[in-house]
C-alpha cells in the first residue's frame, strides 16, 4: 500500500508541475489578450494547484503507518484531503461566477486571436492529463487521486468553454464580446459540478460507506471456498485510504476444536488477502454452524 501512495504523490507532482506551467500561460494570455474567461481559467488552474499541494500532503500523511493514536493507520488523510480540495474549488466556482456576472454589463474590449491556440494547447495538455492522473486513481483505489484527476478534466472543460466563448466574441464582433464573459459564467457551473463530483465519495470514504461494485461478494466467494467454513454470515468493508479492512463471521463445524477454529480464520485471512494485494488485514469472527 505504501508503493501506491507513494505513486500517487509522484502522479500529483507531476500534475502540479504542468498546472503552474499552464496557468501562467492562461492568465498572461487572458491579461495581454483582453479575455477574463481566460484570466478566470488560469486561476482556476492556479487553484488546481493549491489543491495538489493539498492532495499530496494528504497522501503522504495517509502513508504513515498505524501507531498508538491510530490503530487503523492514517488512511483517512485521503479523502479529507480530497475533501478540503473540492469544497474549495466549489468556492472558488461561486466567487469566479459573482465576478463574472458583474463583468458582463461592463462593456469590453474584443479578446484576441491569439488566445484561441493558447487554449487548444492547454485543453490537449489536461485531458491527457487528466487520463494519466485518473487511470493511476484506479489503479490504486485512491479517492484522493481520482479527485485530481477530475479537476483537470474539469479544467479542460472550462478552456473549451473559453474557446466557444472568444470565438463567438472574434466572429460576432464588438456586439458579442460579451460572449466571452457569459463562457466564464459557464465555465464557473463546470467548476462548481466538477467539485460537487469529487466531494461525494470523500464524504462516503469518510463515513465508512460500503464500497462499491462487487467487492462485497468477491470477498464472501474467497471466504466461503476456504476448507473448513461451512457459511459466511456477516462481511463487514472499510476503505481506509487506498487500503480495506475486512470484518466477517465465519460459520464453521460446531464440534471443531478451538485450535482448528484459530486455524480457520487464519486461512480464511490469508486468503483474501491473497486474492486482493488491497486487503489489508481481515478480522473473523468464528461461529458454530446449525447453533444459535
Amino acid at each position: 500500500m505504501t508503493g501506491n501512495l507513494e505513486s500517487g504523490r509522484r502522479t500529483v507532482f507531476a500534475g502540479m508541475l504542468a498546472n503552474v506551467g499552464l496557468a501562467a500561460a492562461k492568465i498572461t494570455a487572458g491579461v495581454l489578450g483582453n479575455s477574463y474567461v481566460l484570466i478566470a481559467d488560469g486561476i482556476e488552474s492556479t487553484l488546481d494547484i493549491t489543491g495538489s499541494l493539498v492532495i499530496w500532503a494528504g497522501l503522504k500523511l495517509a502513508a504513515k503507518p498505524p501507531d498508538e493514536s491510530h490503530p487503523y493507520g492514517h488512511g483517512k488523510a485521503e479523502p479529507i484531503a480530497a475533501i478540503v480540495v473540492s469544497l474549495a474549488v466549489i468556492g472558488a466556482a461561486i466567487g469566479l461566477a459573482f465576478l463574472s456576472v458583474r463583468k458582463i454589463s461592463e462593456p469590453r474590449p474584443q479578446p484576441a486571436y491569439f488566445t484561441l491556440p493558447i487554449l487548444v494547447v492547454v485543453i490537449l495538455a489536461k485531458e491527457l492529463l487528466y487520463r494519466y492522473v485518473v487511470r493511476k486513481g484506479e489503479r490504486t483505489q485512491s479517492t484522493a487521486l481520482k479527485a485530481d484527476a477530475w479537476h483537470h478534466r474539469g479544467d479542460a472543460l472550462t478552456s473549451g468553454a473559453a474557446f466557444i466563448g472568444i470565438s463567438i466574441a472574434l466572429l460576432g464582433g464588438p456586439k458579442y464580446a460579451n460572449a466571452d464573459d457569459w463562457a466564464a459564467l459557464f465555465a464557473c457551473a463546470l467548476i462548481a459540478f466538477n467539485g460537487c463530483r469529487t466531494l461525494a465519495p470523500a464524504l462516503w470514504e469518510v463515513m465508512d460507506t460500503a464500497p462499491p461494485g462487487n467487492m462485497d461478494d468477491s470477498v464472501r466467494q474467497v471466504a466461503a471456498a476456504v476448507p473448513g467454513v461451512v457459511e459466511i454470515d456477516q462481511c463487514r468493508i472499510r476503505k481506509m485510504g487506498v487500503a480495506f479492512y475486512v470484518d466477517l463471521h465465519a460459520k464453521v463445524d460446531a464440534d471443531i476444536t478451538v485450535r482448528e477454529g484459530h486455524r480457520i480464520a487464519h486461512s480464511v485471512k490469508d486468503a483474501l488477502r491473497r486474492s486482493n494485494p488491497s486487503i489489508v488485514d481481515v478480522l473473523v469472527h468464528i461461529e458454530p454452524a446449525g447453533k444459535d
